[in-house]
């Protein structure tokens, strides 16, 4: 096969699995409003420090999540069940 002939298929590709990140970036942002709810329901504002804490616990960082959290007033419990919620 002549290298000219491959490079559409390759763009075809190219194009299926970027579409495809786009289609799972929602549910990821559902993630991260999971944990921003938790905070909510149990009482605390959902300021943007408690944002960027839910974001650590989205990207896997559990003990950020939590300590972020508990420094913008959220109770331990209810910081460890957010942050339990945001991994995507």
């Amino acid at each position: 096969m002549r290298p000219s002939a491959r490079i559409p298929g390759v763009l075809a590709g190219l194009a299926l699995a970027l579409g495809g990140v786009a289609l799972a970036a929602p549910a990821a942002h559902a993630d991260l409003r999971a944990c921003e709810n938790h905070v909510q329901d149990q009482g605390s504002e959902v300021t943007d420090p408690v944002r960027m804490a839910c974001y650590h616990g989205l990207v896997g960082d559990m003990s950020g999540c939590v300590s972020g959290l508990t420094e913008a007033g959220v109770t331990h419990p209810a910081a460890v069940e957010a942050c339990r919620q945001a991994p995507g």
